[in-house]
Formats: structure tokens, C-alpha cells, sequence
């Protein structure tokens, strides 16, 4: 006897109903629905991914810090908190939570993790252990020279596009500046950017990075299905997202043509000890990956900083003074060891990466097996804990007026103003090039205002602050993704 088709659509909606049910009774029984929050993240995180999916997600998040505390439920199983005891519980160095299944769906090359993805402690140690020494700042030392010429040039070539067209674009020069000094001192060679001096494909591409993997990371199933889907803004992501997989794939088979043409003595890039660690060294997988992870983190962080520092110190007529008569009184032949000393640049510094950190989004964690305690609040096993830098940089109390941009309010920091400081994340898996990061932000700093010492913000092309507005994914960039100063 065939059973009606009538009956077995009635028995999956029972088992749905079945399901539903279930689950609803487990999240009424969560030890989560004591959490503060919207009554409706207790059920669901649908409002949470709609803000993620609009790039607006950080901010939503300190609204609801705003509202209901430093503690808040953001989903089912998800918590959020602002205060620096807990980012101190979450991001360890003794017994940091391991980072969250969220990271998987920013894999890409083969499905091989990075140094930035990797989950697992003993995973991410290795990756460190081979990547971190060229990173330091000792090591760093020896490509100094490289930064500087590049930074040389960015500002010969804004120069030109100033005298040309009445203001320059400086996030797009600085754009070109960082991908050109992570590519040489990774792979041996500059993409040269700034000698071609027009965005191309793949800068269009770097542009995309954070809208397509915002996207991968809320919505992966979207993504995979966007080639087959008739709507042109997720094929026009999808074409690009490939083409960023095979991005690192070119740059590392560059730098194994130059190994090729000197294998005696290559020349030495960030990446060098990866291709003679032996037995300890990455697979190839390993390695392309890991160039990605460079390519990303080493472009466009760098580049939007620099864009919102050169906006913010134009915008304040004292600020830019001020800097400007500390990096004038400076030496032709200064080193990036002379830049260290300068007190108010480094106070500029602290102060545009607290208001403008690259990646101010949440750093998602797991809560270990068994459950822990956090600010007072008992968390389940396998529940997502998060930390964002946007709103840890904004505590009223240890930021008065946080919305402000006042370096000098790091003259004489008090310790829990640097506790709250994440800008490059925290703990055991902050940043790896933080190093290499503030070399250019100085170089790039001192090098611009003292050849602009006039600088302004521009109103040309109907440039206004409105084109500044930070668009949030997991990295950040201003809305518009322009910037134009001018000098008269």
C-alpha cells in the first residue's frame, strides 16, 4: 500500500514542528535568557546577521552596549561584552577560548587554514613559530629602506595628481603604497602600483575584500550559490572572490621564479624561512594560503588608517600643528628608530587606531567544554563569546567625549585605557605584523606632513565627510572609499 503524499507532507511538518519545538524549549531552559539584551536575540540572531549583511553590525552591537550594559545576548548562542576583564578572560595568554567555526568560512585556497584562521592552539603555534621572526622588529630593520622609498614614492606620485587635479585622492595612493610593500617584502617583488598609478583589476578586487567576506562569513551557502543566481551584485563578488584565490597562488610562483634564477642567493623576503624550514615548513597549500592572509592584512588595513589619519589630523587645525612642528624638527637621514621617540605622533597613532581600527569588528570565541564564568555571567560550553574593538574604544569612562579625536588624551594613559586598546586584536593571537604596520604608519605619517605641512580636507568633486562614513564587515573602510586633501 503506497502511502498518500497528503500523509507524508503532514509527517514532515510534524517532525519541523517537532523540531521548532525542541529547539525553543532548550533556548527557554538557556542559562542565556538571563543575559541583557533584545528579547528577540534570545530566540534568534536574525536582526544580528540583517545589520552584519548591511556592514552595520559594530554598531548595532554598541547601541545595544549603550542600552543594556557591557554585557549583552546577541543570538541563541551568542554574548557580547565591552569591558576589559572580560576581553582579559576571553583573549587570555594562558587559557585564551579558541576561536569559533566562524574563521573556517574565511578559508579560501583548498580550504587550508592561515596563521589567521587557524583554530587550534598547537596549529596557530606553528604557523607563529615559522612566520613570526621575520615580523619582529629586529628583523624588520633590514627592509626599512624598502618602506621608505615606497613611501617616497606614494608621495612624488600624489604630488603629481595634486598639481594635476587641484586635490589628491590619498586613500587611493596609500592604497597602492601598502599593496606595493607587502608584496615586495613578501614575495621579493613590488606589484608596482604606484608606477602603473591607476587602479586595475585586482586593487578593484582588494576594495571588495571586506564586502565579499563579510558576505562569505554570514551568509557562505549565498556565496557558493551566487554564480548560479541572477542577480549581478553576488555574481560580480563571486568572479571577484575567485579571482582573489588566485591572487597569492601568482605571487608565490613569482617569488619561486626569482628562488629559481639565484637559488644561492635568493632574496629574502618575509616568507623566506617557509621555503627552507624542512620538515617543519608549510605545504604548498599551506604556504598560499598563509600569502593570502598577508595580501589581505597587509593592503587595506594599513591603507585605510592612513586615509583617516591624514582626514582627521587636516580636520583639526591644532592637532595638525602640533604634529607638523614635532616631525618638521626632524633630521633629513631620520630612522624609524628616531620616529619611536616622537611623542605626539605615536599619541596621533593610538588615537586615529582607537577611532578607526581596520578590523573594530567582533572577534568571535568559543567558550570551552563545560562552561565558563564571565563578568558574573555563567556561559555554556560551545557558546560564541565576542570582544569588538569599536566599542571597547569607546568607553565613556575610560574615553571621555570617545567619539572626539584627542591624541593627547594618551600623554599619561592610564593602564586600563591601554587594557581596553585592541586595536590589533588581543592576547596570544593579536596581530602578527603590528610591527611592520606602525613602521609604515610612521614612515607614511612623517614623510606626508612634512612635505604638506598646508594640508587640508577638499570639498572638490563634492567630497564631504558623508564619503568618510565607516561601512563595518570584519575590516572596515570609508563608505565612498575616497579621500581628497588639498594644499591651497
Amino acid at each position: 500500500m503506497v502511502a498518500s503524499p497528503y500523509l507524508a507532507i503532514l509527517a514532515l511538518l510534524a517532525l519541523a514542528l517537532l523540531r521548532v519545538s525542541v529547539t525553543l524549549y532548550y533556548r527557554a531552559r538557556s542559562p542565556l535568557q538571563s543575559v541583557p539584551g533584545p528579547w528577540l536575540s534570545k530566540w534568534t540572531s536574525v536582526v544580528t546577521d540583517y545589520h552584519w549583511f548591511r556592514g552595520q553590525r559594530a554598531f548595532y552591537v554598541e547601541r545595544l552596549h549603550k542600552q543594556y550594559g557591557p554585557v549583552i545576548c546577541l543570538g541563541p548562542t551568542e554574548v557580547a561584552f565591552s569591558s576589559t576583564s572580560a576581553a582579559k578572560t576571553i583573549h587570555s595568554y594562558t587559557r585564551p577560548f579558541l576561536k569559533t567555526s566562524f574563521y573556517s568560512k574565511l578559508r579560501r585556497y583548498g580550504g587550508h587554514d592561515s596563521v589567521f584562521t587557524a583554530r587550534g592552539m598547537e596549529q596557530h603555534a606553528r604557523y607563529r613559530r615559522l612566520l613570526s621572526g621575520p615580523m619582529s622588529e629586529s628583523s624588520l630593520k633590514s627592509v626599512e629602506h624598502i618602506v621608505r622609498a615606497r613611501v617616497d614614492l606614494a608621495i612624488e606620485r600624489m604630488d603629481e595628481e595634486m598639481k594635476r587635479r587641484g586635490a589628491v585622492d590619498v586613500m587611493k595612493w596609500w592604497q597602492f603604497f601598502s599593496t606595493d610593500v607587502i608584496g615586495e617584502l613578501t614575495f621579493g617583488e613590488s606589484f608596482r602600483m604606484l608606477e602603473i598609478g591607476k587602479k586595475n583589476q585586482y586593487v578593484e578586487d582588494l576594495e571588495k575584500i571586506a564586502t565579499v567576506g563579510g558576505l562569505r562569513i554570514a551568509f557562505p551557502t549565498l556565496m557558493r550559490l551566487a554564480t548560479k543566481l541572477p542577480l549581478p551584485f553576488l555574481r560580480d563578488l563571486s568572479a571577484t572572490d575567485l579571482r582573489l584565490r588566485n591572487y597569492p597562488i601568482e605571487s608565490i610562483q613569482r617569488y619561486r621564479n626569482i628562488i629559481a634564477a639565484d637559488p644561492w642567493n635568493p632574496k629574502p623576503t618575509l616568507f623566506t624561512k617557509l621555503f627552507k624550514a624542512g620538515e617543519e615548513g608549510l605545504s604548498q597549500q599551506e604556504i598560499v594560503s598563509n600569502a593570502e592572509a598577508y595580501i589581505v592584512a597587509g593592503s587595506d588595513t594599513t591603507a585605510h588608517t592612513l586615509t583617516y589619519l591624514v582626514w582627521a589630523v587636516c580636520r583639526e587645525s591644532e592637532v595638525k600643528t602640533r604634529l607638523v612642528e614635532e616631525v618638521t624638527a626632524l633630521p633629513d637621514g631620520y630612522t624609524n628608530e628616531d620616529l619611536k621617540q616622537l611623542p605626539y605622533l605615536n599619541q596621533v597613532l593610538d588615537e586615529i587606531l582607537r577611532l578607526f581600527s581596520a578590523a573594530p569588528s567582533s572577534l568571535p570565541r568559543e567558550v570551552p567544554k563545560g562552561g565558563f564564568e564571565v563578568d558574573g555571567y555563567w556561559i555554556p560550553g560551545g557558546v560564541t563569546v565576542s570582544t569588538q574593538a569599536y566599542s571597547m574604544h569607546r568607553n565613556p569612562v575610560l574615553f571621555p567625549e570617545p567619539e572626539r579625536f584627542n591624541p593627547s588624551r594618551w600623554e599619561s594613559p592610564k593602564k586600563e585605557m591601554r587594557d581596553a586598546w585592541m586595536a590589533f586584536g588581543g592576547g596570544a593571537r593579536a596581530c602578527l605584523g603590528i610591527h611592520l604596520a606602525y613602521m609604515e604608519l610612521r614612515q607614511a605619517t612623517v614623510k606626508f606632513f612634512r612635505t604638506y605641512p598646508n594640508a587640508k580636507v577638499s570639498s572638490l568633486e563634492g567630497f564631504s565627510d558623508d564619503d568618510m562614513e565607516q561601512v563595518i564587515y570584519f575590516l572596515m573602510f570609508p563608505k565612498n572609499k575616497r579621500c581628497l586633501i588639498q594644499t591651497s
